[in-house]
Parts: C-alpha cells; structure tokens; sequence
C-alpha cells in the first residue's frame, strides 16, 4: 500500500494530497530516509511524521493496513504513536499559548477602529468594545 493513502487512511493527514507533498518534500520518513509518496508502507514500519502545526515530529508504528479512509476510533486502531509524552506536552503548552494569545489580542486593543466603534466612541458611549 502506498504510503501517502494509508496516512490520508488514518487520518495523519487531511487530504491525500497534502500527506503526498510532505511525502515528496522529505518530512515523513522511515528509519531516518525519506519517502515518496509512492512508497509502499507495511505492518511493522516506523514512520516519523509531522504534526499538523510541523512544531515536532510524531514517532508512528504501523499496526494494519486500511484501503479507504475509515472512522476516527477505526483509523487510530490502525497505527501506534510513540511519540514521548513530554514532546506531546510541551506542544499542548504552545497549543494553549497560541490560543490565549489568540483572546487576549481579540480583547485588547484592536488598531484602527470601525466605522461603527468610531461613531460610537465619538457619541461618548465609552464602551464600544
């Protein structure tokens, strides 16, 4: 089975396009060399493969082969991540980081103000946020 069907299979990738252009780009690789898209993937492989945001690669045991794209809790039965628990933590942190920075800049203040928040600051309203 081609490699870049059975990450696009167990859901590692969104689109079976992006899984061959990582592929052909020489992020997912097994036992240190690289693979095409092409290559073919067996029961047994270790792969390492990006995580969605490319901030730490995933260490990922293939446990069985699926043709078609299957359920998420079918998919995850599949495969077997041996990704250390501390790398997977420190990425929750950046994760929780990015979305608290996402909040904070959302509350804060925004640059140039709309029409709508200009005519109400100009009114005196004082709350236009």
């Amino acid at each position: 089975m081609r490699i870049d069907k059975w990450l696009w299979a167990v859901r590692l990738y969104k689109t079976r396009s992006k899984a061959a252009h990582d592929c052909a780009a020489g992020k997912v690789k097994r036992s240190g060399s690289t693979l095409k898209p092409s290559s073919p993937v067996k029961p047994g492989d270790r792969l390492e493969v990006p995580s969605p945001d490319n901030s730490y690669k995933r260490e990922i045991e293939v446990i069985e082969l699926l043709e078609k794209r299957a359920s998420a809790p079918i998919a995850q039965a599949a495969y077997h991540d041996h990704t250390p628990a501390e790398i997977l933590a420190e990425a929750e942190q950046r994760r929780l980081a990015r979305k608290e920075n996402r909040r904070s800049r959302r509350e804060g203040d925004q640059g140039r103000l709309t029409k709508r928040k200009r005519r109400q600051w100009e009114e005196g309203e004082g709350h236009f946020f």
